[in-house]
């Protein structure tokens, strides 16, 4: 609950338009975080860009470790900032893929983003493993 609520205060929601791709978590990777429980890996976040579309960043959320092929609820979205600098930062979206959340064995997405060349990009994604929400937030990358 808290990292929910903490990953949200660095986030801005003021989307004003979607530019969603018909995408493939594939590509160059330019985020890669695992979250763990009791020391092993259970969910990690990855973050693909292609220049294709005027730049394509998309995003996964796998299950690892004891997670791997048993269904939980898992989700992941990529959101492009308004921001151009500042790796890490907060962001303020510009525009959001859709939400990816269900029952998932192996990993929610992907979701994508077109137009992102030149544009900060944020991801979020987890996993409720063991009672808890294990999550990762990027902060803004590809900037």
């Amino acid at each position: 609950m808290f990292a929910s609520v903490a990953v949200l205060a660095g986030v801005s929601l003021f989307a004003s338009s979607t530019a969603q791709a018909a995408t493939s978590c594939s590509g160059t990777i330019t985020y890669d975080q695992s979250v763990s429980h009791n020391g092993s890996a259970i969910g990690e976040l990855l973050i693909y860009y292609n220049s294709s579309n005027g730049g394509t960043n998309s995003a996964c959320f796998y299950h690892r470790g004891a997670s791997y092929g048993v269904s939980a609820t898992t989700s992941v979205g990529i959101y492009r900032c308004l921001q151009k600098s500042g790796t890490g930062g907060g962001c303020t979206v510009d525009a959001s893929s859709r939400i990816d959340k269900g029952s998932y064995a192996y990993n929610a997405g992907p979701v994508g983003m077109t137009g992102t060349a030149n544009y900060c990009v944020y991801a979020y994604g987890y996993v409720n493993w063991a009672g808890h929400e294990y999550s990762v937030s990027s902060g803004t990358r590809g900037c």
